[in-house]
Order: structure tokens, then sequence, then C-alpha cells
């Protein structure tokens, strides 16, 4: 999609979409548990546990489905709002954040299984015109493994409550991918790996120009409608959840000073796009990691992509890589377990699943920082009663 269009669409969009409230009142009581389960499953006591007595000071609300052979669990907590305190509704759909960068992957592996994608040739032979020299040794499969070594681009603000104040800006993705591509490289690409968005703004563009559609109508014809995920979507440039929906809320500074929640529910995501913009439920997401798993996204070798670790070490940290094309791996309960998180202002996704299916978890936990540092204690919670304690 060219950049006037996008930014035509967000001007139609954004119109009456009014500033938001301020101060929210004080966190309600928590409502009744919602949950369905088989008695058989032993982590049933551990789920309840990780999610009861929402809304907390960090976090409003959460969905959780968890699937598989191991057992059958579904569960809701919190309040939809602050104001009505009404019980979280279970089938809202929310910002799933880098989530979106599965479905990102899954495209644009279908487009290497029709040759029309090549993961070894470099992006700058697809991009000439916006990729510049400096980066012509970069791979597609480095964009979707994190070890191409860009940079991440400027964005003109440092705080919560700047990010708050700009959240209606639309943000082109070729103006982002000029900005990180004017730094020096962070590293030689395929020497280490640094989990940044930039890569995948990118693949968008890649899938753009090489079937010469939009990116998400391509999401939309290669994976939503197949699966019937009807109520997955990318917002492009409005700012609202449209359907129904929990709302979610930040800390941060209010006008009088305080510290306090806003409603963020209303934001928008184009900063996000190809790598965090898609909207879901916890139903679709499910649905969407159990055909992943089984091969009905990605067929054939292809697939292998998403569950191979380059042999690189973390640039910050120098442990082994953790992220693969598209999903992360983490070793719970002496297991490996591949899935992806996802944080947008208000809310916190996840999608998991052991390697054969046989235990796969979704969540969407309304974080009251969603982007703090660290993983969020409920998320935390739901992932160690799901899988076990992290391998130390």
């Amino acid at each position: 999609m060219k950049s006037t269009t996008r930014t035509l669409l967000a001007t139609v969009l954004v119109v009456g979409v009014t500033a938001g409230p301020g101060v929210l009142p004080a966190l309600a009581s928590a409502p009744p548990l919602a949950v369905s389960a088989r008695p058989a499953d032993p982590t049933v006591p551990a789920l309840e546990a990780a999610i009861a007595d929402l809304p907390t000071s960090g976090a409003t609300a959460a969905l959780v489905r968890v699937g598989g052979t191991e057992g059958v669990w579904r569960g809701s907590s919190g309040v939809h709002d602050l104001k009505t305190n009404r019980p979280a509704d279970p089938a809202a759909r929310f910002r799933a954040g880098s989530v979106t960068k599965v479905f990102t992957a899954a495209v644009a592996l279908q487009l290497a299984a029709e040759d029309r994608l090549d993961l070894d040739r470099s992006a700058r032979s697809y991009l000439p015109e916006l990729i510049p020299a400096s980066y012509q040794k970069v791979t597609v499969r480095q964009l979707l493994n994190h070890t191409h070594g860009i940079p991440a681009p400027d964005f003109p603000w440092d705080t919560v409550e700047e990010v708050y104040a700009d959240r209606f800006r639309v943000y082109d993705p070729e103006d982002m991918v000029r900005s990180a591509t004017a730094k020096k490289p962070e590293f030689a690409p395929g020497t280490r790996q640094h989990y940044l968005n930039i890569g995948y703004t990118i693949a968008g563009l890649l899938i753009e120009r090489v079937t010469g559609d939009s990116y998400e109508r391509q999401v939309a014809r290669r994976v939503l409608k197949p699966l019937g995920l009807c109520d997955t979507y990318s917002p492009e440039a409005d700012p609202r959840i449209v359907g129904p929906h929990n709302h979610g809320y930040q800390k941060m500074r209010l006008d009088d000073g305080t510290t306090g929640l806003r409603d963020v529910s209303v934001w928008g995501v184009t900063d996000g796009w190809a790598a965090g913009d898609i909207i879901s439920t916890t139903a679709d997401l499910e649905r969407f990691t159990k055909a992943l798993f089984e091969g009905r996204v990605v067929r054939g070798p292809l697939l292998r992509e998403m569950f191979t670790l380059p042999k690189v070490k973390d640039v910050k940290t120098g442990a082994p890589a953790a992220y693969a094309v598209g999903l992360s791996m983490k070793k719970l309960g002496g297991r490996e377990v591949w899935g992806k998180t996802g944080g947008r202002w208000g809310y916190n996704t996840a999608v998991a699943a052991t390697r054969d299916g046989s235990r796969t978890l979704v969540y969407s936990v309304n974080s009251t920082d969603a982007k703090g540092q660290g993983m969020d204690e409920v998320a935390r919670n739901l992932m160690v009663a799901a899988y076990g304690e992290p391998a130390s």
C-alpha cells in the first residue's frame, strides 16, 4: 500500500476519535472466575490461581485457553472495563502485538514454497530503491530470524506519556525502513541475533512487492480465510478495536502529575504493522496455533524454518539464539515450548505449544504495563502453570 493511501485512510478513520479518559476509578473487587475444564488435567488449580483475584494493580483481565491431548481448560477473569466493572468477556478481541510476526512469517514461507520469495536471496534484490548497498548482504531468512543486523528506526518519543500523546500518528513502513537503514549495521548479517520489529516491517514490504497486493489482503487470503479466523484482522490505520473487547489500561503520569491508569484501548498500531498490528481472539489464535503446528498453514519442509534456531548468540546477552522464523523457543518443565509473545499498550498476548501439539496455550492479559521490562506476572504464572518452570 502506498504511503499516500495509508495517510489518507488514517485521516478518515481517526476523525472523531476522542482523546480518552484521564483518571480512572479505583480497581474493582474481583468478579467471579469463569472456568471450564476436564477434571483430569492436574494443572487446573495452578491455572485458576494464575488468573484469580483480577483486577489487580498489574492486570485488569485475563482470557486463557489450554488445549491438546494433555487436557483442555478455558478461563477468564477480571473486568471488561473499570467504569462498569462488568466481568471480562471471554470472547473479546484484543491486540495481539508481536504474535503478528507468526502470521507474517507464515505468509513469507508460503511464498517461498511457491518460489516467489527466496529465503537465501538478498532483501535488497527485491527492494533496491529502499534498502541501501550497506545492507546488500542481508537475506530474507535473516530478516525473519532476527540475524540481519539492521537497527531499529527512530521514533519521536521516549516516554509512555509521549507515546500516548502521539498515539494517532500514522507511520509509513517505508519511512521506518529508511530511518533504520540510514544507520550503520549493528553487526554483520548472520553473525548475531537481535530481536527487533524492523526485519518484519521489511518482510511485509517484500510480501507486497512479490505479490503486487497489500500485506493485509495476503494475510487474509492465505491464513485468515482458509482457517475461518473470523475475529482476526489487521486494523491498518484504524486506532480502534472493532467489535467486543475488554478495555486495556496503562500506568502513566496523569494530567495532575500523579501516576494512575489511562484507558488505552484506542491507540494506533501502524508503528508495528507487519511486526505487531493484528487484532484477534483466544479462540482464533488457538485454531491458528493448532493448524500451524500440524503443518496446515506452512506445508512441507519449509515448516522446519519455524523450528530451527540459528546457531548464533544474542547480541545483548550472549545467550544462544532463541528466535527462529516467526517462533521462539523456551525450555519449560524440561521440554521445548515453541510460540510467540506480544505486547501492545494495555494488552499482553501469547501463543505456545509443544512441538507435537500435545499442550497448547493461548492467553490475553490486560497488563497495566504491557510493554514494561520483564514479563507480566500473570502471564508468567500462566506459562509456568501450563508447562512448568523454566530451565535454570
